[in-house]
């Protein structure tokens, strides 16, 4: 099947499904298709493993040789993530910029190090003992609260503006900090722990990060520039296309945080002062039009994809119970990082108990953090990590998703 063929299957399914979850069962349209691309991966494992149906075993097949991975980080990241910080509130983040830091740096750093404490002792005493590093790996790719999850379920709930401002600046910018501490782990156990120093990491994460918003600033001002200097807005749409497109492969190039570009372009191009400066309202309108549709398309084929990749996953008693597990010890990571960041800096970070409480059952995990899973090598741990990966992406999207408008109403009735 080439590539024409798949995403035309990909979205006919799209289609198809999110028809019969806004006909039939209403739920909120990311958790929908997840839902209901469950049930498709679950009848076609079933058609193929029980009846032996032809077509079901093709289209399993393409299933599990597709590069979810690649798919997400190289071509469907940048345009949601600009998408989604185009829609963002610029100046509420930037008042709670220095909170968002806090949690999406030191948080991200401190809930890796919990999770692989925690996996690392939880492991071996269920049996499936686990090397530290690879605890230290897993830490780092589940740490991150994701973005793409967090926009499309959190806009759509009652939470209190600021703590929401706060949820969705952190999750913005904490997967910058993710990748690059994964991707140091990675390459720590792939080339041994003699060539790395505290100096040397540094050094990739000033270039990773500070690179990569500092381009993204550099983007946003260029798009700012030419927007300004023109009226027509199939034009100005172009232009913000050509920024994703062209400013995430020039971080590519450039070895830099492709996601925090896009990022920092998306808040600077979508900021009001912006928007009022370098827009009309027929354009304003156009990009917004355009925007939502790109986001709310690619957040489609996303939970599609993540609940097609069901089929082809290894599966076991002993995963399972360990999948369990690991969901517990995220969320108690998960606690523990936002209460002791609230206690440390409580001047920073002003929150009551029952806010804490909503941010962090709000840290929501999903596609980023499935795709940084099956990018690690054909290594004997991949397996488990990728298993107990997707049992914590299913159980945040669903489980957490369905019930975060709950939780905020029970923290904030009593108030």
């Amino acid at each position: 099947m080439d590539t024409f063929q798949l995403v035309t299957l990909l979205m006919v399914l799209c289609a198809g499904l999110a028809y019969l979850n806004h006909r039939f069962i209403r739920l909120p349209n990311v958790i929908g298709l997840l839902v209901l691309s469950l049930v498709l991966s679950t009848v076609v494992w079933t058609s193929n493993h029980i009846f032996h149906l032809q077509l079901a075993a093709r289209l399993e097949n393409v299933i599990v040789h597709l590069d979810f991975s690649k798919a997400l980080l190289e071509v469907m990241l940048s345009f949601m993530l600009f998408a989604g910080s185009f829609h963002s509130d610029t100046d509420a983040i930037r008042k709670e910029a220095k909170s968002i830091g806090i949690m999406a740096v030191l948080g991200t750093v401190l809930k890796t190090v919990v999770v692989a404490g925690m996996l690392y002792w939880c492991s071996r005493w269920l049996g499936m003992p686990l090397e530290l590093i690879h605890c230290m790996l897993f830490g780092a790719l589940i740490a991150p609260t994701d973005p793409i999850a967090v926009l499309g379920i959190l806009n759509r709930t009652k939470v209190p503006d600021r703590i929401k401002t706060n949820i969705i600046g952190e999750s913005l910018f904490n997967d910058g900090v993710g990748i690059v501490v994964f991707l140091t782990i990675l390459e720590i156990m792939e080339t041994g722990s003699e060539t790395f120093t505290v100096g040397s990491i540094a050094v990739l994460f000033i270039r990773e990060a500070i690179g990569g918003i500092l381009l993204g600033a550099a983007l946003g001002y260029g798009a700012y520039r030419l927007l300004k200097s023109i009226d027509d807005y199939e034009t100005e749409v172009l232009i913000t296309l050509a920024v994703v497109m062209g400013g995430y492969m020039v971080a590519d190039m450039l070895h830099i945080s492709g996601p925090l570009a896009m990022v920092v372009a998306g808040l600077i191009t979508g900021a009001k002062t912006v928007r009022q400066k370098t827009m009309s309202a027929t354009t304003e309108m156009y990009m917004d039009q355009f925007w939502e549709l790109v986001d709310m398309g690619l957040n489609a084929i996303l939970f599609l994809l993540i609940g097609l990749r069901l089929v082809g996953l290894a599966f076991s008693g002993q995963l399972l119970l360990l999948g369990i597990v690991a969901i517990v010890i995220v969320l108690l990571a998960r606690f523990v990082t936002v209460k002791l960041l609230s206690s440390v800096f409580h001047k920073t970070i002003a929150t009551t108990h029952r806010e804490q409480m909503i941010v962090v059952w709000s840290g929501l995990k999903g596609g980023l953090s499935l795709a940084m899973a099956l990018s690690i090598p054909n290594l004997p741990v991949k397996e488990p990590i990728v298993f107990i990966t997707y049992a914590i992406v299913l159980f945040s999207i669903i489980v957490q998703g369905l019930s975060i408008e709950w939780v905020a109403r029970r923290y904030t009735s009593d108030r």
